[in-house]
């Protein structure tokens, strides 16, 4: 064969291929989405638009989302007009999501002949665009506040530096993933975003699988304080996260906020003086109680958070850091309260408490083994009882 020969040939074949392949884009473009839009105000609703085109009449079409970090996926019917334009707004005020989700969305089309399409994925963060963020990165380290001037965003981002360095000692997890702090003004800023998310809380909050740490700090002459307490605190969360993954919810709740107490840069000073009290008056939580979420009372809630503070405190310093790592491990492998303890640290859980209430507190050492023996000495007095109940029982019956 001659070389006009093979060339005419060669371009015979490559034309047939393109035939190919343009009617097989054409086939696939025989249904296309196109213009999509998201937009939302915050709190109240998530606007969705989109336009279909379709080379046959439409018989349906579905807007499907979800926040990438739940399972609950919302397929919503939507009615396309004469243009193939549809639209969805969804009620963010009686259907809530977490502040700062990321939302994944795509369109599936049907049309009468029965030919379908899926659209490839949009993602919408749900910000907070009530405020006016102002915003200033290091690394992986993003920091946004809605008030105060360049110093106070400056010196929240040097505590969140300082304050990673300090944690990554305790959880050694390299920061491969980007960490957002926001700062609100005011616990009632914070409180509402929360709350427009389902969730509630006060001065602060972290969101571990969403890498966001929230917490609210006045600009001003406190500001230093609350940001040496608040941002390192929540950090902890976080990091502790990254290190154990899904586990962490495995975790005693006196762990994990004890854990992210002691990360604090700044001690809370009334920590010491509610647990100085408690004691005097013989009202401490026991530690085994502190496994399950605080309590909804304020001031016990603040009484538990001093407690486990100090508690976690006792072991890191009797244990080091390491054992405070086999005791997160343990707990993360699926052992219970007591039993990660006493695999860990080889104590019970009820020794530690009384012996950290000795040693930290000054308690009383007949009064810390009395509470903690107590429930023993009452189920060994019963056992002790039943064989003279018994021979009472019978000698009565004799005597009848």
């Amino acid at each position: 064969m001659g070389n006009k020969m093979r060339a005419l040939v060669n371009l015979l074949l490559l034309s047939a291929l393109l035939f190919g392949v343009a009617e097989q884009v054409k086939a696939q473009e025989s249904i296309v989405v196109t213009d999509v839009r998201v937009g939302h105000d915050f709190g109240e609703e998530i606007r969705f638009s989109a336009r279909v085109e379709a080379d046959n009449p439409i018989k349906e079409v579905l807007l499907i989302f979800r926040d990438v970090n739940e399972e609950n996926t919302r397929v919503i019917l939507l009615d396309a007009d004469d243009e193939g334009r549809v639209s969805y707004t969804y009620d963010a005020s009686e259907h809530l999501l977490r502040p700062f989700a990321k939302i994944s969305l795509w369109f599936k089309v049907t049309l009468d002949n029965g030919e379908s399409e899926t659209s490839k994925k949009y993602a919408m963060i749900y910000d907070d665009n009530r405020f006016d963020w102002e915003m200033r990165e290091e690394g992986m380290l993003r920091v946004y506040w809605d008030s105060g001037d360049e110093a106070f965003g400056l010196a929240a981002l040097d505590v969140a530096r300082s304050g990673l360095k300090e944690i990554q000692t305790l959880f050694p997890v390299p920061l491969d993933e980007p960490i957002d702090i926001y700062i609100y003004a005011s616990s009632v800023d914070l409180q509402n975003a929360l709350f427009m998310g389902g969730e509630t809380w006060v001065g602060g909050h972290a969101s571990p699988a969403l890498g966001i740490v929230f917490v609210a700090i006045a600009p001003g002459t406190q500001e230093q304080i609350f940001m040496q307490q608040k941002i390192p605190h929540e950090l902890a969360h976080i990091l502790l996260y990254r290190y154990i993954g899904e586990n962490y919810n495995r975790l005693p709740t006196w762990l994990l906020e004890g854990t992210a107490s002691i990360a604090e840069q700044y001690a809370n000073p009334e920590y010491e003086l509610a647990l100085k009290r408690a004691e005097e008056s013989n009202s401490l939580i026991p530690i085994a109680e502190l496994c399950a979420p605080f309590p909804r009372d304020a001031s016990q809630a603040f009484l538990a958070y001093a407690e486990s503070e100090s508690f976690t405190r006792y072991l890191q310093n009797n244990y080091g850091t390491s054992g405070l790592d086999d005791l997160i491990t343990a707990y993360a492998d699926g052992l219970s309260c007591e039993k990660g303890v006493m695999n860990a640290l080889d104590n019970s859980l009820t020794y530690l408490d009384a012996n950290w209430q000795e040693s930290v507190l000054g308690a009383n050492p007949l009064g810390v083994a009395w509470r903690s023996l107590s429930p023993y000495v009452l189920l060994f007095a019963i056992v002790l009882a039943m064989p003279l109940l018994t021979g009472i029982s019978a000698l009565i019956k004799r005597r009848e």
